[in-house]
């Protein structure tokens, strides 16, 4: 028990500096993880604005809660409770957030009416469990990807939402809380690249195995690796190509090199054509330790007129930090600086919260997103069992 205990307690620091960039907690102690957050090197400092919803955190197991927070207090949310069936998660987000009530159950949570919003990092398979009792109860629901496991999960959360009328949002991180990602919107939309024909997506990871939970090795608890990394990246092809409908042309899966782990998988890649583009999109657990980041993250959105590449959390060519942009088009090949881009999806959820509005995500964008890569992990073919 103590084994998987230090394990977890690794795990969420780890996890927490792998939050696409957007956070960095110190790996060393629990008292050191209770101290205020790091940005990453060419952040600005980041601007809260005052309180105008309550929230709270029901379920930690993944360190992407910490960024959740930042951004939903950043777009003016109040903390104001948590729960977590693992105490030792408990006492290091208590640490963290020593003004949010720890409380007794999650129906104390579910039942307080003064709270508007629900943040989830639970364990992936329990995500869309909770945010159905979370709908019931009337209040929104902003969970970690993969939001939703399952085909049948995603039709329980539709049909509930659809009778609700809550916010089931997933928080794509490496886009919405990504400068060079956000800036690379707004050139788009200001006709940088002309019209957008394609999106290649590239999400490598590091495995740090020792570190990880048991439920991280388990297919059935992750929902498989296309279902969990790659669901940034098929919210960034739909987002990118505009596209509202979709199709998974082809996909694989495969432990290629863990066979100590049976249940798991470390590559993944799939092709898909929407009515508005093309995209491409591979993901793995292979980022060598030589890396200075969790992972080499990268996006190349290709237009009629130039394209853009966005290396999210490195530049391997040398300069610092994250958040990098180089646009190539008819005119020029220029390195664009994001620092100063604003990250809005904490405030405009918080919006969205008390507007009834969409302007964060809309409801099906985010479902697309979840049923592309659910259809394109479960008929993805095995890489082992085609070599």
């Amino acid at each position: 028990m103590k084994d998987t205990q230090d394990n977890r307690r690794q795990f969420l620091r780890n996890s927490v500096n792998t939050a696409a960039g957007l956070i960095m907690l110190p790996a060393l102690s629990e008292e050191l993880i209770a101290k205020p957050i790091t940005t990453v090197a060419n952040d600005p400092k980041p601007v809260y604005m005052a309180p105008r919803i309550k929230f709270s955190v029901i379920g930690m197991n993944h360190g992407h809660i910490y960024g959740q927070v930042e951004a939903v207090t950043r777009g003016g949310g109040e903390l104001v409770s948590f729960y977590a069936k693992e105490e030792d998660l408990s006492a290091v987000f208590a640490k963290r957030y020593p003004n949010a009530k720890k409380a007794a159950s999650e129906a104390e949570i579910l039942d307080d009416k003064s709270i508007q919003l629900i943040l989830s990092a639970g364990i992936p398979d329990e995500r869309a469990p909770l945010g159905v009792r979370v709908m019931k109860s009337g209040k929104d629901y902003m969970v970690d990807k993969p939001g939703i496991t399952s085909l049948e999960q995603l039709a329980q959360v539709r049909k509930v939402q659809k009778e609700t009328k809550r916010i089931y949002s997933i928080m794509y991180s490496e886009r919405l809380e990504n400068r060079a990602t956000i800036k690379a919107g707004e050139l788009i939309k200001e006709g940088a690249i002309g019209k957008v024909i394609q999106t290649i997506g590239l999400g490598p990871h590091r495995m740090n195995a020792k570190t990880r939970p048991e439920w991280f090795f388990d297919k059935k608890r992750f929902g498989g690796i296309i279902c969990d990394i790659a669901s940034h990246q098929f919210d960034q092809f739909l987002f990118f190509t505009g596209s509202t409908k979709a199709e998974v042309v082809a996909s694989q899966v495969g432990n290629v090199s863990h066979p100590q782990y049976p249940k798991f998988e470390d590559f993944g890649d799939a092709m898909l054509r929407g009515n508005g583009g093309a995209g491409y999109i591979r993901v793995d657990w292979f980022t060598p330790d030589g890396l200075k980041s969790w992972g080499d993250g990268r996006l190349t959105v290709l237009g009629t007129e130039g394209f853009i590449e966005i290396r999210k959390n490195v530049d391997i060519g040398g300069r610092d930090g994250g958040n990098h942009l180089f646009l190539v088009n008819n005119k020029e090949t220029q390195y664009v600086d994001c620092s100063k881009t604003e990250l809005p999806y904490g405030r405009q959820l918080v919006d969205d919260v008390l507007n009834r509005t969409e302007t964060a995500m809309s409801q099906e964008h985010c479902f697309l997103a979840t049923e592309l890569a659910l259809k394109a992990q479960k008929n993805a073919q095995n890489v082992a069992a085609l070599s």
